[in-house]
């Protein structure tokens, strides 16, 4: 009998290799899938927006050694929604904390959810084991069970069973609703994005905005997605640091919008079609945080690190409404050994009275990738001809500039 588990073990593991190298045999969309490579657009400090600590030299999560980004975006038709058919304005976002070694190498992890009107698989391992195993992925809420087993099967062709002989995986995958702009209910995103935005990740500049899993997002009623943002701190005594933050931002009124301390969604004056819906004043979108760090913490103070991205939402007007999946996940690439499990580990960790200027910094790139994902990310129109604008800049600064808060 057990000789007969064996087996259909291993056919098992057969077929889901065959079905995973299948699905890599075809490609992403080549009409959807925009490069990597476009040209730069204007980021929040670009525009004169001040904000609080010294960023990375690229102000990105990838300012953190070894954190790879890769992105998946997937735009075509548009006019009338037909279900299946599109319009498709949707995506894929895959952070890999430890690059391409992130399936083999896992890192201290803690999760906290703020407002838990959404999902993030994956985490109740991550809340036992302390560890994140594999990258973070994020897409639209309907895709959140494709994208999942996509992960598995990348991991099943990419290498062998754990170091135990065991094939098995609980991948994270957090999702936000891009309804309002994309066909969701058309399951536009296949395995194949997914495998595309992992084995696209890279280091360097990150593309924000209208981009992968943002892509149909929005936020304070105007044009959201993807945002990043970094800073180096220094830690009397143990040396200098880096954290980044990664944001796909769906969140928010327009009411509630605070840039710099000023109140800039009331002060906007706009055509916002979005605001005369049945969405008015309410709170229904969500937002994923992604934190990365090189300090060495362990999973108990990356939670405590998670709950501190709460505060960056509130500096930027956030009040986390009933209808918003609000959850957030920090990872810390230092202690890459602490994973092995044949062996007793000697870890680094910063006493917890040293790790305030941690929590400082979370806050603040946490304030400013949500900015930097708006300033991105331009008008869109989708499903039904419905129209988000991007955050227009010129009226932006000129409130800034009134209320002498413009650098």
């Amino acid at each position: 009998m057990r000789f007969l588990r064996v087996c259909l073990t291993l056919i098992g593991v057969c077929v889901i290799a065959a079905i995973s190298l299948l699905a890599q045999e075809t490609p992403a969309t080549p009409t959807a899938v925009k490069s990597t490579n476009a040209k730069p657009k204007p980021r929040a400090r670009d525009l004169g927006i001040p904000f609080d600590g010294t960023p990375g030299p690229l102000n990105a999560i990838t300012d953190v050694a070894g954190v790879a980004v890769g992105h998946t975006t997937l735009i075509s038709g548009e006019g009338k929604l037909q279900v299946g058919k599109g319009p498709i304005r949707t995506g894929v976002t895959a952070i890999l904390p430890r690059g391409k070694d992130s399936m083999n190498s896992s890192v201290f992890a803690g999760w906290w959810s703020l407002n838990g009107n959404g999902e993030m698989t994956g985490t109740t391992w991550v809340e036992e084991s302390g560890f994140l195993e594999g990258p973070v992925m994020i897409t639209n809420t309907h895709s959140v069970g494709v994208v999942r087993d996509a992960v598995i099967q990348w991991r099943v062709s990419h290498g062998a069973a754990d170091a135990s002989g065991y094939w098995w995986s609980l991948p994270v995958v957090a999702e936000t609703w891009d309804g309002w702009l994309n066909d969701t209910n058309g399951f536009h995103v296949k395995p194949e994005h997914a495998f595309h935005a992992i084995d696209s990740a890279a280091g360097g500049r990150v593309q924000e905005g209208s981009v992968g899993g943002g892509t149909g997002m929005i936020c304070n009623s105007f044009k959201g997605g993807i945002g990043t943002s970094s800073r180096r701190f220094q830690i009397k005594g143990a040396g200098e640091y880096t954290l980044g933050v990664l944001v796909q931002c769906n969140y928010g009124t327009k009411d509630n919008l605070r840039i710099a301390g000023i109140p800039i969604g009331r002060e906007i004056d706009a055509p916002m079609p979005y605001t005369q819906t049945r969405f008015q004043n309410e709170d229904r979108g969500s937002i994923i945080v992604v934190v990365a760090t090189d300090a060495p913490l362990i999973s108990t103070q990356l939670k405590r690190l998670a709950r501190r991205v709460a505060l960056g939402l509130g500096r930027d007007g956030s009040i986390s409404g009933d209808g918003s999946g609000d959850i957030f996940i920090a990872f810390s690439t230092a202690n890459p050994g602490g994973s092995t499990n044949d062996h007793v580990v000697d870890l680094k960790m910063l006493p917890n009275d040293m790790i305030e200027p941690v929590f400082a910094s979370t806050v603040f790139a946490t304030e400013e990738a949500i900015v930097n994902a708006m300033i991105a990310a331009d008008t869109m129109i989708g499903a039904d001809n419905h129209k988000i604008i991007g955050l227009p800049h010129d009226q932006l600064q000129a409130i800034l500039k009134k209320y002498n808060r413009l650098q």
